[in-house]
């Protein structure tokens, strides 16, 4: 639809995601499934028709795929108990990697972005109960705001950026320092 629209891809920026708390032993599967096929799969199909329908043809694309830290590293099960949704931005950042291996010959990076807490929908019920812990274990001591993303966002998308590719950066205000 959008090559229909517009003629061309130049930018895709994948933010789609879904999280699912619950102890990894209880964990239901159809929750798995569910964010296996929104946070990788969904990822993964934008990023393969915008490469093989515009951005190859064209020589010239910017992918930024949204993980986050918890594609980085273990949670703190005192903090969040995510073991799909952890699972899941691991998988785009190797995702991330292996698209930027594969596609880098053709102009094309693929870079992550690795947000920590922001407040918004999906972090609600765990900043409610554990925020205070979380801002005070970060060194900026501070979550992330509304403009915290958009300054690595527009780089990674813009061509200041066209021998970063492979990245996944974290915006985290330091957290995975400490």
């Amino acid at each position: 639809a959008m090559l229909a629209t517009l003629g061309r891809v130049d930018i895709l920026v994948n933010n789609a995601g879904a999280v699912w708390g619950a102890p990894a032993e209880d964990h239901p599967l159809e929750a798995w499934d569910k964010l296996v096929g929104l946070n990788l799969i969904g990822n993964f199909v934008m990023a393969q028709q915008a490469a093989k329908k515009a951005m190859i043809p064209a020589r010239w694309g910017r992918i930024v795929n949204i993980a986050s830290v918890a594609g980085l590293y273990a949670s703190d099960p005192a903090v969040v108990r995510t073991v799909s949704y952890n699972a899941t931005k691991h998988g785009v950042v190797g995702m991330t990697k292996q698209l930027a291996a594969e596609w880098g010959e053709h102009g094309i990076t693929v870079n992550a972005i690795c947000p920590g807490f922001f407040p918004s929908k999906m972090t609600h019920a765990t900043l409610d109960t554990t925020g205070e812990m979380v801002r005070k274990a970060t060194p900026t001591r501070r979550l992330g705001g509304p403009e915290d993303l958009k300054g690595l966002a527009v780089l990674l998308a813009s061509d200041a950026s066209r021998h970063i590719t492979g990245q996944a950066i974290a915006v985290d205000g330091g957290a995975m320092l400490i």
